[in-house]
């Protein structure tokens, strides 16, 4: 299908940010990322990329990508232990991470407003494994929609998403989490402080696109903050980037490694949740 064009603003438009980099990166001759799915949604999309982003970066575009795959890597981890689990992605956008990570035996649930859902189900292909669920987040009902969670387990993504949302909802996001799903995990992403500061200040600028205002943040050494969410977060820990490419990706895990750096681009930790 093409000539598909999303009708997008505010939040749910980023995700169109990040698949233009991350399908930058996947069409390099030796990408951190395998993703022919994302490859063919800008091949799909009538959208004028460039114009309104600015031409690809190639620090960002790698940096995007190994976002991804360290959030794939973290997935891809829990299924070796629990391979039937529901893995539940929040605000999912057009991330492409179920055809990434498909070991033929997951379930996928996709929750996403009721816009981009729609977008997911015109553009994506279909799997009687993968479902969209149009719905916000903050609607903790689509906890309902994991099968067996105690037993065949669950893993919940937030990629790219908590950080758009107030600090209370995000508090509501995990206690509900560990409330809900004994044995399961967690994986999210955050910005620095000072990051969404320049957001909320409305100085923050991708290409012609002002970044929206993050209501949610937090420094990498705060992470021990989240056990406080509920008495059922039993670990939270960092989760490193992957080794990216040549130069460039040496550049990044050491960007993410050093503590005077690591805040510029987003840190990423994994919640898991007692039985």
């Amino acid at each position: 299908m093409t000539g598909v064009r999303p009708m997008l603003d505010g939040v749910p438009e980023t995700l169109l940010w990040t698949l233009y980099h991350r399908a930058y990166e996947a069409g390099q001759p030796y990408p951190v990322i395998d993703d022919p799915v994302a490859l063919q949604l800008l091949e799909d999309l009538d959208y004028p990329f460039e114009e309104r982003f600015g031409r690809p970066n190639a620090f960002l575009s790698q940096a995007q990508a190994l976002r991804s795959r360290c959030f794939d890597l973290a997935v891809q981890g829990y299924l070796r232990g629990r391979p039937e689990a529901t893995v539940v992605a929040l605000g999912d956008g057009l991330e492409t991470g179920f055809w990434r990570v498909d070991n033929g035996r997951l379930n996928w649930l996709s929750v996403e407003l009721p816009q981009v859902a729609a977008l997911r189900r015109t553009l994506l292909p279909t799997s009687n494994r993968l479902r969209t669920l149009a719905r916000s987040a903050t609607d903790l009902s689509w906890l309902d929609g994991i099968e067996d969670p105690a037993g065949r387990g669950a893993i919940v993504t937030t990629q790219g998403l908590l950080m758009y949302l107030e600090p209370a909802e995000v508090r509501k996001i995990l206690a509900g989490c560990a409330e809900r799903l004994p044995g399961g995990v967690l994986v999210l992403d955050s910005v620095a402080r000072w990051q969404a500061r320049g957001t909320v200040a409305g100085t923050s600028k991708v290409g012609s696109m002002t970044v929206p205002a993050m209501h949610w943040a937090m420094n990498p050494g705060e992470r021990r903050k989240l056990l406080g969410a509920h008495p059922n977060i039993t670990e939270v820990h960092a989760l490193g980037l992957p080794r990216g490419r040549g130069a460039m990706g040496e550049l990044i895990r050491f960007q993410h490694l050093m503590p005077g750096l690591r805040t510029l681009t987003p840190a990423m930790t994994m919640l898991r949740f007692g039985r």
